[in-house]
């Protein structure tokens, strides 16, 4: 029974450890990009079939309820190599394991099974999220100096197409030029460029990146010269970065409270009236009292 326990949670583990873990390896980040792109459809495709296979209904539950491009979407900017059913599928076998380890395990207290269900349900959204975050905060702050060295590849003669591809292959890898790959691969695929970028920034979700990409468009659409843009935009970037960094160091006295009340001040209090309240439980600090306020003390 044990044995069946923890190899229900060792693949619960495997199965959340091998999804979260669908970005790039370090040795194919640092390969052209389309060999990574290539490798990133053919790791999709098979982990899609994977997981496709076992519930083959979620595909049509969520084009019926119109949550597919929500979870593709999400996947995309996490750049999970699933797509919607197949993370759909996931979830639900990670609920069912995590449920049967529950049921299994706490056998004396059956309200833990159903808590275990939804936590394992819910656990890959949690870690999804958790990855975006971290993408965009790292892609907000490399853009200033990403967008400098587009405007320098621009002013140098460069086409904006050439100068987004010089900057994935020079620059070492990281979110932000992970993005403008995939730009380039959806550009070559033939989707138009001002719709590309588009859907980068609606992957990316940042302001400044939509700022970003709103001046490109604006630019290529009126004919104005996209280096005087780039400009405008690095200085409009910093700016953005600047103030997230204000509002970070205004919320760090807020934060500093939690730790203060609920790890600080208990201490503190334990040190101090300790040994007070130990001598009143034991007697000796009434006794002390009674004999120091006696009328015999005062003769």
């Amino acid at each position: 029974m044990l044995f069946a326990i923890y190899g229900l949670i060792a693949a619960a583990i495997f199965l959340v450890l091998f999804v979260s873990s669908g970005a790039y390896s370090e040795r194919e980040r640092r390969l052209r990009i389309p060999v990574v792109e290539s490798k990133q459809r053919n790791k999709r495709g098979y982990l899609a079939t994977v997981f496709g296979f076992l519930i083959p209904l979620s595909a049509i539950i969520l084009r019926r309820t119109k949550l597919d491009s929500r979870i593709r979407l999400k996947m995309d900017a996490a750049h999970i190599p699933l797509t919607a059913a197949a993370f759909f599928n996931f979830k639900i076998i990670l609920a069912v394991l995590s449920g049967l380890g529950g049921y299994f395990g706490f056998k004396d207290m059956p309200a833990i099974t159903p808590g275990l269900a939804l936590l394992g349900f819910f656990l890959p959204d949690i870690i999804v999220g958790r990855k975006i975050a971290r993408r965009r905060t790292l892609i907000a702050k490399l853009l200033p100096e990403t967008v400098d060295l587009l405007g320098l590849c621009v002013e140098a003669g460069l086409d904006l197409t050439t100068a987004i591809r010089w900057v994935v292959d020079k620059v070492p890898p990281n979110p932000l030029t992970e993005e403008l790959a995939f730009l380039l691969e959806e550009i070559k695929w033939g989707k138009p460029r001002n719709q590309a970028l588009k859907d980068m920034a609606r992957r990316i979700n940042l302001t400044e990146f939509f700022s970003f990409v709103h001046a490109l468009v604006q630019s290529d659409r009126m004919g104005t010269p996209v280096a005087e843009a780039f400009a405008i935009i690095s200085e409009d970037t910093r700016l953005h970065r600047f103030n997230r960094g204000e509002r970070i160091a205004l919320k760090a006295p807020i934060k500093i409270l939690i730790p203060l009340i609920f790890c600080i001040l208990p201490v503190i209090a334990i040190i101090v009236a300790g040994p007070i309240i130990i001598k009143f439980s034991e007697g000796t600090l009434t006794s002390g009292f009674s004999t120091s306020f006696s009328p015999a003390s005062h003769k």
